[in-house]
């Protein structure tokens, strides 16, 4: 039985811990914004800036380059995709048959691994693109879901950005793999959308969407097409959700003017991102839309697209968030409220810093 307490403070979310719920993860997130003021004494993170060369004809991602299989690159100038040379996942794996036991389950897995890339040079990240060259990106992403989804069931769209991330290649990219299967932050996904549409009658982030721009509190950038928030159950320090203000199943389905708003909020969106400690930020993104495969025959009226953007920095270039001990076996728990987080973000210039307070945008 939870121990009542008598209290005669009035509950401030900057000074009192508190949980918030996820809908879409069904989980709570404790918030300690408190814990913001004490010293830091644990480990700094080397900054992630250095001078990176534009074409380095040893990097298997530049344009020209030779990679582990003995692929040539073309000279490519704009978005470049090929297979994945060390894939996690083949098409033509075997089926590793019937469990024996329910606590020895396996199932098949098949797929196709693909690598992205944003741009011929080295040294632009997103942010640093232009619009139309973020557009190609885009649309380079609409052409793998359709090519990919017609065959597999989820089609993974991501980018790990930065070494903290566990990006071991500086050279703007992504990934994209295609499952035969629905992995489980989809799965969870689509449950509680599905759960949410039963009861409400509304797709639950159309609704959430609406709600916040009403609310404006969590609102880092908006445009007539998108919003990105600090979502209200934010598990990362500066994490951001990404939203279509009309319901859209998929990447595939957004209109030409619909990408076009989307290159311009991504831009703006990665620029305040890099402007917040002046450092290119590290971070791991992707996209979830309703499942492709079979389930593009079925009624997914629940879902909606949305990115998710989760970068580990909390309080400076150096100081990452860790998630451990309590957040691997309690819950997730933070350090700043995503109000206060998406105030910082919101306030911050849209010219990035490399460019100059007087200089034009590309």
């Amino acid at each position: 039985m939870e121990p009542q307490v008598t209290s005669k403070q009035t509950f401030e979310p900057n000074e009192h811990q508190h949980i918030r719920y996820n809908p879409l993860r069904d989980e709570w997130i404790l918030v300690s914004a408190h814990r913001m003021k004490r010293p830091w004494k644990g480990q700094l993170e080397k900054p992630t800036e250095v001078n990176i060369t534009r074409h380095d004809p040893t990097n298997p991602l530049c344009p020209g380059a030779t990679r582990a299989n003995g692929e040539v690159n073309p000279e490519y100038e704009s978005t470049y995709v090929f297979d994945n040379d060390f894939p996690s996942l083949q098409p033509d794996a075997p089926d590793p048959g019937p469990s024996k036991h329910p606590l020895f389950q396996s199932k098949a897995a098949r797929g196709d691994c693909k690598v992205m890339c944003f741009h011929p040079h080295s040294d632009i990240t997103l942010p640093l693109m232009s619009i139309p060259e973020i557009r190609a990106v885009i649309d380079k992403w609409v052409e793998l879901m359709v090519e990919l989804g017609s065959t597999y069931q989820w089609v993974q769209i991501f980018e790990n950005k930065g070494a903290m991330m566990g990006c071991s290649n500086p050279h703007p990219h992504c990934q994209v793999w295609a499952s035969s299967f629905l992995p489980n932050e989809p799965r969870i996904a689509d449950q509680t959308q599905r759960d949410h549409y039963k009861s409400h009658k509304m797709p639950m982030l159309v609704e959430y969407a609406k709600l916040e721009s009403q609310n404006k509190e969590r609102i880092v950038v908006e445009n007539e097409d998108w919003l990105v928030v600090v979502p209200y159950w934010a598990m990362w320090p500066f994490q951001t959700l990404l939203i279509p203000r009309r319901h859209v199943l998929r990447l595939q389905d957004l209109s030409d003017n619909e990408r076009d708003s989307l290159a311009s909020i991504m831009k703006r969106l990665l620029t305040k991102y890099d402007n917040l400690f002046e450092v290119s930020f590290p971070y791991s993104m992707g996209w979830h839309g309703a499942p492709t495969g079979q389930s593009l025959l079925d009624d997914n009226s629940h879902w909606q697209l949305h990115a998710h953007y989760y970068p580990p920095l909390l309080r400076s270039a150096t100081i990452r968030k860790f998630m451990v001990g309590y957040e691997l076996l309690a819950q997730a728990q933070r350090d700043l409220t995503p109000e206060q987080a998406a105030e910082r973000l919101r306030n911050l210039p849209e010219i990035h810093y490399k460019l100059g307070q007087n200089q034009p945008e590309k």
